[in-house]
């Protein structure tokens, strides 16, 4: 399950943005719909347990996240939550395998090789393990992002404007594979996006609408 109530947030100097309630099941799909400075990236980064917010409760994959300790919350990222940043992050001093390889070392634990090489078959991405993320192109690299973020099997998926740079074709690739994805991890999957093309690919998604702030 996902839910959020009384979720508040004050950057320093700046007006308190509130947000909406949501609550859904595991497995539900949530489109994060708003303007540019509406808050999506900032509830992406709250929901993600990655800042802490000035009031509210957040209960994700049966955790309540901000009882949690640093440390608490670092574990909880690395075993459920799978993020899909709008800027992908791909390391070009390594290639596309040890890229993929980084949630593991990051976790601590060993790498599975066999998971990676079946999410790169499974994701049509077969035989790039050796290039470089600047020979990819761009759905290849958002694939691999998407791969990374299904590697650890998470229980919550999130997504930040996965197809703000995308062709129509690309765009909904992306969104099938990141539905599919979800669905097979029976993962929660949050989209934030402002593209009416990925809302019309999810129609049986929740959505949540921030308003803009002054």
């Amino acid at each position: 399950m996902l839910a959020v109530h009384g979720l508040r947030h004050a950057y320093r100097g700046g007006p308190a943005i509130a947000f909406p309630d949501l609550d859904v099941p595991q497995g539900a799909r949530v489109l994060l719909r708003g303007p540019s400075g509406s808050g999506k990236s900032t509830w992406l980064a709250i929901v993600a347990a990655l800042l802490t917010p000035t009031a509210g409760r957040v209960v994700a994959a049966g955790a309540d996240l901000l009882a949690m300790s640093a440390r608490q919350r670092d574990a909880w990222r690395g075993a459920h939550l799978g993020f899909v940043p709008q800027r992908l992050h791909l390391s070009e001093a390594l290639d596309v395998a040890h890229n993929l390889a980084l949630p593991y070392v990051a976790a601590g634990e060993a790498v599975d090789r066999a998971r990676i090489d079946a999410l790169m078959r499974r994701l049509g991405l077969a035989g790039l393990g050796a290039g470089r993320p600047r020979e990819l192109s761009v759905g290849q690299a958002q694939r691999v992002a998407l791969a990374r973020a299904l590697l650890r099997r998470p229980r919550l998926l999130l997504a930040d404007e996965p197809t703000a740079s995308l062709d129509d074709d690309h765009a909904r690739e992306v969104v099938a594979l990141l539905a599919e994805g979800a669905a097979e991890q029976g993962a929660t999957l949050v989209v934030a996006t402002h593209d009416a093309r990925v809302a019309a690919a999810l129609p049986d998604a929740v959505e949540l609408r921030l308003e803009a702030h002054a």
